[in-house]
């Protein structure tokens, strides 16, 4: 027999690491057989922490080779992380000699593995969420899992407030209840970066059933130095937009790869991450060759030689996306550039946290400002890291689109019974509010096709025989193991060299806007389009330079709530002379302009200004929410305008303020915002305002794919975007004809409610704005604070590049 404390500690003796606090007392929480959450900053070793207690508890007890087959499941969201999580967790297998075998089970493994994993699992399997679910799928799975002792999910503040998570949640109440059938424990686990909702996180992942006294959280007291620098130009602009100052630091951003090892450069879009490796290979040939790109549009064999080069140390610089944001472990990594502001103090400290990735080391990042304002921006993520808050995460509930596809996947797998099922998932967190009534619909609906689809045998899947559900037709069968998952992205189209390897995919839409000859950026080449041929678009490589970026369907990464209050209280500060920090510093000339044209609100006020133009009248309104909840609002305000007098709104924002275009005058003073901003008849009003029900709509085309009601296709053979879109736009609008209580229906409109339009944080911002002062100013020129959301507007109407920055000019020269 072995020590417990012994294994574990002669671990550390061997890589000459010492063992911290949190450590030890996560090994003591597993030994008393615990449940619970591992919270600890990127880097500080928290893989290791959690991974020595599971082998070490089937060391002590001398069961490591007692049984055969799988006893620890490790959740990673992410399959670029899967290769180094096997790698680490193997190597500590072989140190101590344990024999068991570590291997990866998601979409990316070939078929020869999965086979061979059925006839005989590893002992240790990472696998992705939706791999997880496809192994319910198989008949039989209970003993695949009858000699699982643990289930870790990596990463689970990733997972956590999306419908992946809710999968995990599902997947552990069929894991766990196969345990307690066995009258054995199952420990479960997550390991999570700080957010702002530990205690609700680990409520999610155990679910609601879970007795409090097995149930911890570990924290790391260890607060990992990140050293923050702001690269700025020598001179900035008094009037700023998105964009005018990033590539002017590019002198800046090479010198800073050149003092580095190794340096990820993250940008905020994969189009972004394109048009910057350009840039930087054009103002510096030294980078041929040392340098690469990573996202996800890339193929599989791209980002594998990516990750295996970052590894050994043999690239100077990739420019990446949230592709790399997740715990990789790339030791050669010194360095990280953030350019553009990442709308969040979390996902800022995640991507510094690629750099000194090892316990004690100092992470270092260094941000590239794209316009002058991201300067308030950075300078509020500095105040939030300083005070250790970090955002939270909202699960989500009621997702059952999710649930149908899981019950479908047990009826396939030998079945379930009603009484037993309805149990286990109303243990879960997603699920703990569901009625008994929505559970009969919901069996209806996999039986029946519900009230209104009945007639239709493809929506009859499932039948019930005696008291268990099973699928009751093969070819329902095979679709629904195809369709397994919850990422549903728009029909892609592969990238294939007409004389050699796929480079990657991107969004059908794109390609059907090229014709042959056209040229265009993609993985790093310059590619001419020769021609679509069954979803593959054959393409060869060009030295023509004068080519299109690659667009992609995913919009801009929206502020977080606690980001746009510190920016707000900053602000306030700065308004009274009483912020003086490195940012605040170089703005203080635009800062200037900007109290003289008009004012610095304060931290209880909300800015109004009006402005007269050849267009008409310009009224900006600066609540500093974040796009999102501007977009919503400028819908709303433009809409009750126009109920009291006809004439025509055009609307502009960005995460500071939107702007009304008006083409004829409009009253303006404090009892006409307090009213235009009123609480009351808030969700008729934006539902009209926006089109809600053309929305849900859209909203729905990913609920009936989730669901089943829409197959997307054999592999090689997928349906194309519009065609999915008209199937799913045919289905909603009969269900809400014929069945308005479909539950369907009704979470396609509350995902746009609290989701796309985030309802709950715009209930939010219209209380702070009723009790805020008004400052209503009038100005004869944009201010500084205007200016950015007039360029924004004129950039999204399909200017060219250099009409656009004539007509920059002009208004520059116009508003000096």
């Amino acid at each position: 027999m072995y020590d417990y404390d012994q294994i574990i500690a002669s671990w550390y003796a061997t890589r000459n690491w010492k063992q911290y606090d949190f450590q030890q007392e996560l090994a003591a929480a597993y030994q008393q057989g615990y449940n619970g959450i591992l919270n600890a900053p990127t880097g500080s070793g928290k893989t290791f922490a959690m991974w020595l207690p599971i082998i070490a508890d089937h060391m002590a007890k001398g069961n490591h080779q007692a049984t055969s087959g799988l006893k620890v499941i490790w959740i990673t969201p992410l399959r670029a992380l899967a290769k180094d999580i096997r790698n680490a967790l193997q190597e500590a297998c072989d140190l101590f000699d344990m024999g068991w075998r570590v291997e990866i089970r998601t979409g990316d493994i070939s078929a020869k593995d999965k086979q061979a994993q059925k006839k005989q699992m590893p002992d240790v399997l990472i696998i992705t969420p939706e791999s997880l679910h496809v192994l319910l799928c198989q008949i039989g799975y209970e003993t695949i899992f009858e000699n699982l002792s643990c289930v870790v999910v990596d990463e689970w503040h990733e997972l956590l407030g999306s419908k992946r998570g809710v999968q995990v949640e599902l997947a552990i109440s069929r894991l766990r209840g196969i345990r307690e059938d066995q009258k054995k424990q199952l420990r479960i686990w997550g390991i999570s970066a700080t957010i702002g909702n530990l205690v609700e996180a680990m409520e999610v992942l155990l679910g609601v059933d879970a007795p409090e006294h097995t149930s911890i959280i570990i924290r790391s007291e260890q607060k990992k130095q990140i050293d923050i620098h702001t690269v700025l130009p020598e001179h900035i602009d008094v009037l700023p937009w998105a964009g005018h100052i990033g590539l002017k630091l590019l002198p800046n951003i090479i010198d800073i790869i050149h003092r580095s090892t190794t340096t990820l450069v993250f940008t905020n879009t994969r189009a972004m991450a394109e048009i910057w490796y350009h840039a930087l290979l054009e103002n510096d040939e030294r980078l041929a060759g040392v340098m690469a790109m990573h996202h996800g549009s890339l193929s599989g064999e791209v980002r594998d030689w990516v990750e295996e080069n970052l590894h050994n140390g043999a690239l100077k610089a990739v420019i990446c996306t949230s592709s790399l944001d997740l715990g990789v472990d790339f030791r050669p990594v010194d360095t990280v550039i953030q350019i553009g502001s990442p709308k969040g103090v979390a996902r800022f400290t995640q991507r510094a946290g690629r750099s000194g990735h090892q316990p004690g080391a100092v992470s270092t990042i260094y941000f590239i400002p794209t316009h002058a304002l991201e300067l308030v921006e950075i300078s509020a993520i500095r105040a939030a890291m300083e005070e250790n808050v970090i955002e939270k995460r909202d699960p989500m509930v009621m997702s059952f689109d999710v649930l149908i596809q899981y019950m479908v996947t047990l009826s396939i797998s030998g079945g379930f019974k009603s009484n037993e099922l309805y149990r286990e998932v109303k243990s879960t967190y997603a699920y703990h509010l569901m009625s008994p009534e929505e559970w009969q619909w919901l069996l209806q609906h996999i039986t029946q096709g519900g009230q209104t689809l009945q007639a239709y045998d493809e929506f009859n899947k499932v039948g019930r025989v005696g008291d268990v559900y099973r699928i009751m037709h093969k070819k329902a069968a095979t679709r629904h193991r195809l369709s397994i998952g919850t990422i549903v992205s728009d029909t892609v189209v592969a990238i294939k060299l007409m004389n050699g390897g796929k480079l990657g995919s991107i969004e059908e839409y794109f390609i059907a806007s090229l014709k042959p000859g056209d040229v265009f950026w993609f993985a790093g080449h310059c590619l001419e389009f020769l021609m679509l041929r069954e979803m593959t678009a054959f393409v060869k490589i060009t030295k023509e330079q004068k080519a299109i970026t690659a667009s992609y369907m995913g919009g801009r990464m929206p502020l977080s709530s606690y980001m746009a209050d510190m920016m707000r209280k900053q602000l306030g500060q700065a308004a009274e002379s009483n912020l003086h920090n490195f940012e605040y510093t170089h703005l203080q000339p635009l800062l200037d302009l900007q109290r003289d044209r008009s004012a610095i609100p304060a931290y209880d006020t909300i800015l109004v200004e009006t402005a007269e133009s050849k267009e008409g009248l310009h009224i900006f309104i600066y609540p500093f929410e974040g796009r999102v909840v501007h977009e919503v609002l400028a819908g709303l305000i433009a809409f009750r305008i126009s109920k009291k007098q006809e004439l025509s709104i055009s609307v502009a924002m960005n995460d500071y303020g939107f702007e009304l275009l008006c083409n004829h005058p409009v009253e303006i003073n404090e009892s006409v915002i307090r009213e235009l901003f009123e609480i009351k008849g808030l969700d008729d009003d934006v539902f009209q305002s926006v089109n809600a029900t053309e929305m849900a709509r859209r909203k729905f085309r990913d609920i009936s794919v989730i669901s089943g009601m829409v197959f997307q296709g054999y592999p090689g053979e997928q349906k194309r975007a519009r065609d999915l879109q008209s199937s799913a736009q045919l289905i909603f609008d009969v269900l809400r004809k014929y069945e308005p209580s479909n539950l369907l229906i009704k979470q396609a409109y509350d995902e746009i409610l609290n989701d796309q339009m985030e309802n709950a944080r715009l209930r939010t911002a219209l209380l702070r704005i009723s009790k805020s002062k008004i400052l209503i100013k009038h100005t004869d020129r944009f201010s500084p604070f205007a200016f950015p959301i007039v360029v924004d507007d004129l950039s999204r109407n399909k200017l060219t590049s250099e009409s656009l920055a004539s007509r920059i000019q002009q208004m520059l020269r116009e508003n000096k």
